[in-house]
């Protein structure tokens, strides 16, 4: 079966990494849908039966996004709030997403070394994204953890020459869903 990838990036023009991802997982339309949320819903309205249709369509769902004051953009957020709802993803009769397999994908603006408990912020990726670990244990869903890219802001600074390290995890990234 497919992966569904719901992406959010509130200025996905100006990214890089998401792009470039995005990218890389429409060379695999037969393995990769890949839903762009500001697109799709410029208003902000999200459909959140069709939505919920197609996780229902895909074997496992990766929600991709940058991270956004240390956590997910606004429309991602919503996306979360209005789809994932009672007696659909969790409740007595809610389990749609009982077993599926769910992954992250992150890019972060700084350094890996920045996200431990002796760098910048004092709490690792895992620590601060754990909230979305304990959303999907909620609807029993199967957490797979996340693949991330760190250092977007540095690496815009690069200008081009980290390019091929780009093109690389995005390839890495696609492996990983494919492995999730």
């Amino acid at each position: 079966m497919k992966t569904l990838v719901i992406l959010s990036h509130p200025s996905f023009e100006k990214s890089v990494i998401n792009k470039t991802w995005g990218q890389e997982l429409k060379k695999h339309t037969d393995q990769f849908t890949v839903r762009h949320l500001e697109a799709i819903y410029p208003n902000s309205a999200i459909d959140a039966a069709a939505e919920q249709a197609l996780v229902e369509q895909h074997g496992k769902l990766v929600l991709q996004f940058p991270l956004y004051w240390f956590n997910c953009p606004p429309m991602m957020k919503k996306w979360l709030d209005e789809v994932l709802t009672y007696g659909w993803a969790y409740g007595s009769q809610g389990k749609k997403l009982q077993g599926r397999k769910i992954a992250l994908a992150v890019s972060a603006g700084v350094d890996a070394n920045d996200y431990s408990s002796t760098g910048r912020y004092h709490y690792t990726l895992t620590e601060i994204l754990r909230p979305f670990e304990l959303s999907f244990s909620y609807c029993h869903a199967d957490y797979r953890s996340f693949f991330a890219f760190y250092g977007t802001e540095q690496a815009e600074k690069e200008g081009t020459e980290y390019l091929p390290r780009v093109a690389q995890n995005a390839k890495d990234y696609v492996t990983f869903i494919k492995n999730m």
